[in-house]
């Protein structure tokens, strides 16, 4: 899936949403890319109860917050239907 991105230190950027099936570190993990170079921006850890973590360095507190809340409505829409 794909999100869109408002960057507080450049361009708005279209962010790749990647769900990461092998990945044993958490309940559910996102790997996040940007669109059109495929730059890996870091990933996004969930526990069983729905808190999440970035692990990462590439964005800003409030980038996390718009990437973790995008995914955790678009879970809950994909979960209701």
């Amino acid at each position: 899936m794909n999100a869109w991105l408002k960057r507080k230190n450049g361009p708005d950027e279209v962010i790749n949403v990647v769900p990461d099936m092998q990945c044993t570190d958490a309940a559910l993990v996102y790997n996040l890319y940007i669109a059109f170079d495929e730059a890996y921006l870091g990933r996004i850890l969930f526990d069983k109860e729905g808190y999440w973590i970035y692990d990462g360095n590439e964005l800003t507190v409030i980038e996390q917050e718009q990437l973790g809340k995008f995914i955790q409505y678009n879970m809950e829409v994909l979960w209701s239907s």
